[in-house]
């Protein structure tokens, strides 16, 4: 009724305007242009080569979806092969997930060939019931690898634990948003800048100089530098300090003139610089000519050569080559260490477990540079009691220096200093942050913490020996992180670690040593850089900025760490130029460390570790457990013979749970529902070995192994 009486009060004049626009719209709609609507994108999705899965299992699990179980400890599988070309703007990987676990991280691998070279690493994949977003941008590795093309391929790899259960769907390759293309901007300048700085660190490398700084002494108080150059006018001898980069200075500040061809200059050793009271003992001094706009590099700059130390202490003496990596009181077994005869260990230092910024309760404070710092008083005591029970039975110790990822820092202050720069988020561990005085301060009283601690004349906590810098840094994407840079720029900052370590401690002991740490990799990376050419990095630097008394702390284990038949590695050669050194070959190593132009000054063999090295059994079945200790065996008969090598810790100790489902210890789980703890047949092996018992214990390995007398598994090594 209302609507009706509406109408008819509608004017005549308005009735006839909207009968007439509809007349019009009725006739004339077949003629008028359609509104545009967004085209249509058929989505190309990847989907998973089934046939290819190791260690999981993937089935179908609805429209471009798929259900992946792992079953083992190294879980990969394919996706199907390209068809066709990617479109040039597609640079992300993307997918959907859930996962029952969280996977430290995926690992990519733009195919063919499938190489860690040819890899990228994402972060963690979360724990999540609930779809969430997975990307990454492979731009970068589409451009550098030339991947993308029809027949090229993924491979996938979901982290290193069995029994998780994921689902994935709607894998695709898509555009950048904004913000990705911004930060791939960034990563680009970020890449020129280290491709300068590797081309200035490689120059100045191979740079020749009439002038020279030919020593750097340093006594309590005083630094003396001396050197000669040919023409002393507008020169001046110039300090570097560790969080400067040499090459990359046009101006230098407050240089002193040598005044004479031959120069001795005397300096004070500690300085007010930055907000510190500044050790002058880290830096390097240089000659410079001074220029109106820019100053130029006339020497190479040399660090301390000699470092008066407080006190005296004797040098630890190895009583045989047998040691264990991983040690703490806290593991328990300890009658081990007299039951096997122990004489070296490792012990893991994770510093910023336990370091503060400001004042908490039950810590010690130390004060460095200036600045106090705070140490766990609990957490510190135990390593107190570690170290210990390590000189109470007389055994050297190494300590491995670990430098803990921002978000894993017992105080988040701490991690934002110490966390290096360019850490890409990937790596267990960050190389440590050197780029700004506060960063530097921080680390060095870290490191000024333990020594004085530990180097002691009264041992009153125990004593560290040797200082082994980081983990495996050939890994260093995955071990000492500080992004994916050139080897050169890497090696320039891991040398900067090594020589604080080095001219701290040495404050406290002239005898320690720091020591290099390298995975089995040799001509060939294991993922970012060949360990060879790190070493020869290292060799270059040392002949131009001053020798000091490092060594190597190896970790040849065999070329799959899974598989204990390590005389069967194929990449390890009887050469110079081998791949890999595993077991198999440590002759190589050797060989290496006996070298006039590898010896410190030329004449003093280095120390060499193999700090970290053991064999796998796959299981605790019979045959896995013998072919492991058939390993050891066929190690240890190697290294009798073998002068050069000094020591090895057998890693690890004890079967642990979090190393990727290996099995390398001389004892069973802690947790072994059926022998908790108990000793494997290679720690009865590692027990004989260096006794009269060895070849009673060791020669019914000789069959496994494929041979009738040990001397068939010794070597001579080739020439490249």
């Amino acid at each position: 009724m209302k609507t009706l009486d509406f109408y008819r009060l509608l004017p005549m004049t308005l009735w006839l305007l909207l009968f007439s626009a509809a007349a019009f719209s009725s006739c004339e709609k077949d003629s008028v242009e359609k509104p545009e609507t967004e085209p249509i994108v058929v989505k190309s999705y990847f989907s998973f080569n089934s046939s290819s899965a190791h260690d999981l299992e993937v089935t179908n699990d609805g429209a471009h979806q798929y259900k992946i179980q792992t079953t083992g400890t190294d879980p990969y599988v394919t996706l199907n092969p390209l068809t066709s070309s990617i479109a040039e703007d597609k640079l992300v990987f993307t997918f959907e997930y859930q996962s029952t676990a969280a996977l430290n991280n995926l690992q990519l691998f733009l195919a063919p060939p499938t190489t860690e070279e040819r890899s990228v690493k994402s972060e963690e994949l979360t724990e999540s019931g609930s779809w969430k977003t997975f990307s990454i941008d492979l731009g970068d590795y589409i451009d550098e690898f030339s991947w993308g093309n029809t027949g090229h391929y993924l491979r996938l790899d979901f982290g290193n634990s069995s029994g998780v259960t994921i689902l994935v769907r709607n894998m695709e390759m898509r555009v950048r948003t904004e913000s990705e293309q911004a930060l791939a901007d960034a990563r680009a300048e970020e890449r020129e800048r280290l491709r300068i700085l590797e081309e200035k660190l490689n120059n100045y490398l191979a740079a020749t100089f009439d002038a020279s700084v030919t020593d750097v002494s340093v006594s309590a108080s005083k630094i003396t530098v001396t050197g000669n150059c040919p023409d002393p006018a507008n020169l001046l001898l110039c300090e570097v300090t560790p969080y400067q980069d040499l090459v990359e200075l046009t101006n230098f500040e407050n240089g002193v003139a040598p005044g004479s061809q031959n120069f001795s200059i005397e300096l004070d050793r500690y300085i007010e610089k930055d907000g510190f009271n500044y050790d002058r003992s880290l830096s390097k001094w240089v000659l410079v000519k001074s220029g109106s706009i820019t100053d130029e590099i006339v020497s190479f700059a040399r660090y301390a050569s000699e470092i008066t130390p407080q006190e005296t202490m004797p040098a630890g003496q190895l009583r045989s080559k047998k040691g264990l990596g991983g040690y703490a009181v806290s593991r328990g077994f300890q009658q081990d260490l007299d039951d096997l005869k122990i004489t070296s260990v490792t012990v893991n230092v994770a510093l910023t477990s336990y370091m503060y910024l400001q004042p908490r309760a039950n810590t010690f404070e130390h004060v460095y540079g200036g600045k106090s710092y705070y140490f766990n008083k609990a957490r510190i005591e135990e390593l107190d009691r570690t170290m210990q029970k390590a000189y109470e039975k007389d055994i050297m110790v190494a300590a491995i220096i670990l430098i803990q990822k921002a978000s894993e820092c017992a105080d988040p202050e701490i991690g934002e200093l110490l966390q290096h720069p360019g850490f890409s988020g990937e790596g267990f561990f960050t190389m440590p942050n050197m780029t700004n005085a506060a960063s530097l301060n921080c680390y060095t009283a870290a490191l000024d913490f333990l020594a004085s601690r530990y180097n002691r004349p009264d041992n009153a906590y125990g004593r560290i020996h040797n200082w082994i810098m980081h983990n495996e840094v050939d890994a260093g994407l995955t071990w000492t992180n500080m992004g994916d840079v050139p080897m050169i720029n890497f090696m320039d900052t891991y040398i900067k670690s090594m020589r604080l370590c080095h001219n701290i401690v040495r404050k406290y002991d002239e005898t320690g040593q720091v020591l290099g740490s390298f995975t089995h990799s040799w001509k060939d990376a294991v993922e970012s850089y060949a360990t060879v050419d790190m070493l020869e990095v290292l060799k270059k630097e040392c002949a131009a900025e001053g020798d000091f008394q490092w060594g190597l702390a190896c970790h040849p284990y065999p070329q799959d760490l899974n598989e204990p038949k390590t005389w069967n590695d194929a990449k390890a050669t009887f050469s110079m130029s081998s791949s890999l050194v595993t077991f198999k070959n440590l002759e190589v190593l050797d060989a290496w460390i006996k070298k006039a132009e590898n010896k410190f000054q030329g004449t003093i063999k280095r120390t060499l570790w193999l700090s970290e090295n053991g064999t796998n059994s796959r299981t605790y079945g019979e045959q896995d457990l013998m072919e492991q200790a058939a390993g050891l065996a066929y190690a240890w008969k190697k290294l009798e013979l073998l002068d050069g090598i000094d020591a090895i810790q057998w890693h690890n100790w004890i079967d642990n749970r979090g190393e990727f489902g290996l099995r390398i210890g001389l004892r069973r789980y802690p947790d072994d529902e059926e022998d908790p703890g108990g000793a494997k047949p290679v720690w009865y092996v590692y027990q004989a070995a260096g006794t009269d018992q060895e070849d009673t214990v060791f020669d019914p390995y000789k069959s496994l192994i494929g041979i009738g007398d040990w001397s068939e598994i010794m070597h001579t090594v080739l020439a490249p």
